[in-house]
């Protein structure tokens, strides 16, 4: 079992490991998964030295909590592991729900048979809290985060959305990070901008950023990281691959960048950078992990998985050495920004 470095969240006494695990992919996004599956990848996790495990209640319409809370348990590793999940949608029965449009709509594989609705209320928090305590099968849950409040994900409609939040949604927060209910309150958005317009009016101890930092994505070193640390505000970076390419090369014809097609530009972007890998015999998956958890702001990486065989490939790619003339070479290429925070040693 490798033995992980671990990161505070924030002002929160959670810690985390540098690598998270993530239950997208085992919830049935584009591939079914059966309990087994689930668990053996979980496990795979667990005895790699991962101890930060994320769900939602939209992973599947609920079964990504049954599934993970119902694997914690009967393995008897639930003190052992941080769990985070999501509040800001409320599941109902699909028989009686219509389903929502959104920019990411996914049509899970065999979900459960809810729908999920938006609330960022007072009331919705709660429900949506105690709905997954129940999914869970969980008294405590370690970490809570906002799910998708924004312009990226509402846009028209964020505006409405943001003042439920400010109105009563903070308040559920706060009443539960005060009561130990939780032990750290964040954000889980796939922008940059809702997260520091947060962080400037509740104090929040983290927040999930999804594809924002990566070797091809750097727009929050203009600022944005900057201010979260000011803030003392952890980032759990979710798609540092942006959704495939940078763990599947420019090549390879599955490559997606942020769940669509790449375009033209990307594609040549990772082909010199894929250059510069071949040259210092540096991995690609490597050199992306590698490169966003080095920034200060980076408490750990998510990854998802969908197998214990890519459980073992990010573990194993986390350790990969990475000489200094590869980050070297990435800068003098003008692939990376002269500003990004670098690894140290090899």
């Amino acid at each position: 079992m490798s033995k992980l470095e671990t990161r505070k969240l924030g002002n929160s006494p959670v810690e985390v490991t540098s690598l998270g695990l993530g239950t997208v992919p085992l919830s049935g996004f584009n591939a079914g998964v059966s309990y087994s599956e689930f668990e053996a990848t979980i496990m795979a996790g667990f005895e790699s030295g991962i101890r930060y495990f994320d769900c939602a209640p939209m992973y599947g319409f609920g079964k990504s909590e049954h599934f993970l809370g119902h694997a914690l348990r009967v393995n008897g590793i639930r003190d052992s592991v941080v769990v985070s999940t999501k509040v800001g949608r409320v599941l109902k029965p699909a028989s009686r729900t219509e389903k929502l449009d959104t920019v990411y709509g996914i049509d899970w594989i065999d979900p459960l048979p809810f729908l999920d609705t938006y609330d960022y209320t007072y009331d919705g928090i709660m429900r949506s809290f105690e709905d997954s305590q129940h999914r869970l099968g969980l008294d405590y849950i370690d970490v809570l985060l906002v799910h998708d409040v924004g312009r990226a994900w509402h846009g028209d409609q964020s505006e409405f959305y943001w003042n439920q939040l400010r109105k009563s949604g903070y308040r559920a927060l706060d009443e539960l990070r005060s009561s130990k209910a939780v032990s750290a309150i964040g954000l889980g958005v796939n922008e940059t901008d809702s997260v520091v317009g947060v962080a400037r009016e509740f104090a929040i101890d983290c927040a999930l950023i999804a594809g924002r930092y990566t070797l091809l994505n750097h727009e929050p070193l203009t600022s944005a990281f900057d201010e979260l640390i000011s803030r003392n505000v952890s980032v759990i970076a979710g798609g540092i691959f942006n959704s495939g390419i940078l763990a599947t090369g420019a090549s390879a014809a599955s490559a997606t960048y942020d769940y669509g097609k790449v375009p033209p530009q990307v594609i040549e972007r990772v082909k010199k950078i894929e250059e510069v890998c071949a040259k210092f015999g540096v991995s690609l998956p490597a050199a992306a992990m590698r490169f966003v958890y080095a920034h200060p702001a980076v408490a750990t990486l998510l990854m998802g998985a969908k197998s214990s065989g890519e459980v073992s490939s990010n573990v194993t790619s986390m350790a990969e050495p990475v000489p200094q003339a590869f980050w070297a070479e990435l800068k003098s290429r003008e692939l990376l920004p002269a500003s990004a925070p670098l690894p140290s040693g090899i």
